[in-house]
């Protein structure tokens, strides 16, 4: 099972520095742009109106609380959901 999640940066954050690079080796999330998303495979992802600028990671589910964290004291991130997927 996997979680991913969907990040609304604030408004001119680039996303850069949104997990460590600990962070990232430990869990092995893996950060995308819609457009990258869509590249990979994710199918259907589309920006809402005004959601302004979206990151979406894919990580375990075992890591989501550390990444949930992570997004919950990130000063870039203006809001986050996170989705299960089987």
């Amino acid at each position: 099972m996997m979680t991913v999640f969907e990040v609304h940066l604030a408004e001119g954050s680039d996303g850069a520095g949104l997990l460590s690079d600990e962070v990232l080796s430990e869990t092995g999330a893996q950060v995308m742009t819609l457009q990258e998303a869509a590249l990979v495979g994710f199918q259907g992802l589309q920006a809402l109106d005004g959601s302004g600028n979206v990151r979406l990671i894919a990580v375990r589910a075992r890591d989501a609380a550390w990444i949930h964290r992570c997004l919950e004291t990130h000063g870039a991130v203006a809001g986050f959901r996170a989705h299960q997927v089987d």
